[in-house]
């Protein structure tokens, strides 16, 4: 073994020294005797030409008895859209740092993982082993595969760590293989730390496709270790089917937790696909006004304006400046979306507000001097719609006036919310848009175009 103290091993992507089936492999060019997997995660594919196909998101193996090395099968990679198909080793062409080319044909299909597969950073990173030599418990950070002379490629070693207390730092040490033990079997306590790490900067619709390729079990430990923030970004992602079945999976109060750092549109929807009991026993547990915007938001029809509505846009009063408002839009927790218009009402500032005044656009906001009042540039004539105006009459507002928000106010012109492009566009998508894509009933090949690209 040799050792380190607590970080990856000196040259931690590389270190110099078929598809699915039993294809002799051909030897690999460009290639380092040693890679770490965990540092694969994110890596850009190419074909020849140079052409991006995708990212690599996982490696699969299949786990052998004993200690043998599991063979690497080849390459979980995301195409465009959000698409996770199977690269087989056969197809690689070059590993280097950074970037790694395949032969330019590629199989389309979705990736769907066999019983006997094992994804490397998705079940294997943060398992709990045992060194056989000392008995000791250690956690798997990494795992390293390496092409034989046989030209197959193996996992043969693994990065491991010790655990340390918070006075001492944690060992970490690369071993073979067959140095360890219970890499096999299921680890009823297995954490996440290592799996985070080498997807912290995954967005969120990024981090919600992998967690949907994952074990129930391990895509619960991960939901679990996210803070609430990243958690309700990554739920706002995710199928209906998915989202109630994360939110049962963690505590009540952090269900809540969650439930409130969600946009009010997505959680309402999530609350609608529950039980009303269990819906109300995550209402009484929120912040009461984020838990009366909710009920508000339930009230309404799902295809309806105050069933898309968020109740959280950006609302100044009329004697705001408009360098006050143009602070308010600059936070980048806001969409695009709600950052192109702010809302002048009278008080109360929060929704539902006092008298709806009119919209001030952000790009009429960048031509104005600072010390102007938003009230002298508001466009008082277009018209909001109602909470039960249906689908079909906000996609013309929509389409008829190129907008990307639109104002819903009552009957006393108080305003309630907002609709934004991207709520509407999920309204008119099929209901399972988020879940697999429906063309998987066969397989399209991508082959490598000529070089005059005809």
């Amino acid at each position: 073994m040799t050792g380190t103290s607590g970080s990856w091993p000196s040259g931690a992507f590389l270190s110099r020294g078929n598809e699915r089936g039993l294809d002799s492999l051909p030897y690999v060019s460009s290639v380092p005797s040693r890679v770490f997997i965990a540092r694969l995660a994110g890596v850009a594919v190419f074909d020849p030409r140079g052409d991006q196909v995708g990212k690599i998101r996982d490696v699969v193996v299949i786990l052998r008895h004993g200690s043998v090395p599991p063979r690497v099968l080849g390459l979980v990679v995301e195409v465009a859209p959000r698409r996770r198909i199977f690269v087989p080793m056969t197809r690689v062409t070059a590993i280097d740092s950074g970037q790694v080319v395949t032969t330019g044909l590629v199989n389309l299909r979705r990736f769907e993982q066999r019983p006997t597969e094992t994804l490397v950073l998705g079940e294997l990173l943060d398992r709990r082993v045992t060194l056989i030599e000392t008995d000791e418990t250690v956690t798997v950070h990494d795992v390293a595969m390496s092409q034989e002379r046989t030209r197959d490629w193996v996992c043969a070693k693994i990065f491991v760590r010790k655990g340390g207390g918070l006075r001492r730092r944690r060992e970490s040490f690369v071993v073979d293989w067959d140095a360890v033990t219970g890499l096999s079997r299921i680890d009823p306590d297995q954490g996440a730390e290592s799996l985070l790490a080498t997807v912290e900067r995954l967005r969120p619709a990024d981090l919600a496709n992998m967690l949907q390729d994952l074990p129930p079990k391990r895509a619960a430990e991960i939901a679990r270790s996210l803070d609430d923030q990243k958690l309700a970004d990554v739920m706002e992602e995710l199928p209906e089917e998915d989202r109630v079945q994360i939110l049962g999976m963690l505590e009540v109060e952090r269900a809540a937790d969650v439930l409130e750092e969600m946009d009010p549109d997505d959680a309402a929807d999530l609350l609608s696909e529950l039980s009303p009991e269990r819906a109300a026993a995550y209402l009484d547990l929120m912040e009461p006004g984020e838990a009366d915007d909710l009920r508000r938001l339930l009230s309404y029809g799902d295809y309806t304006a105050g069933g898309m509505m968020t109740t959280e846009p950006v609302i100044v009063s009329p004697d705001a400046t408009v360098a006050e408002a143009l602070a308010r839009v600059r936070n980048p927790d806001l969409s695009p979306a709600l950052a192109s218009q702010v809302y002048v009402v009278r008080a109360p500032l929060e929704t539902p507000t006092g008298k709806y005044l009119g919209a001030a656009h952000f790009q009429r906001l960048l031509r104005e001097p600072p010390s102007t009042l938003v009230s002298a540039v508001v466009d008082s004539e277009f018209e909001p719609v109602g909470p039960e105006a249906p689908l079909s009459q906000v996609t013309r507002y929509f389409a008829t006036y190129n907008l990307v928000a639109l104002p819903v106010v009552d009957e006393a012109d108080h305003l309630l919310g907002t609709v934004t492009v991207d709520d509407v566009i999920d309204h008119m998508l099929p209901s399972n848009w988020r879940e697999r894509d429906s063309d998987d009933e066969h397989e399209t090949l991508v082959a490598q175009e000529h070089a005059d690209g005809t």
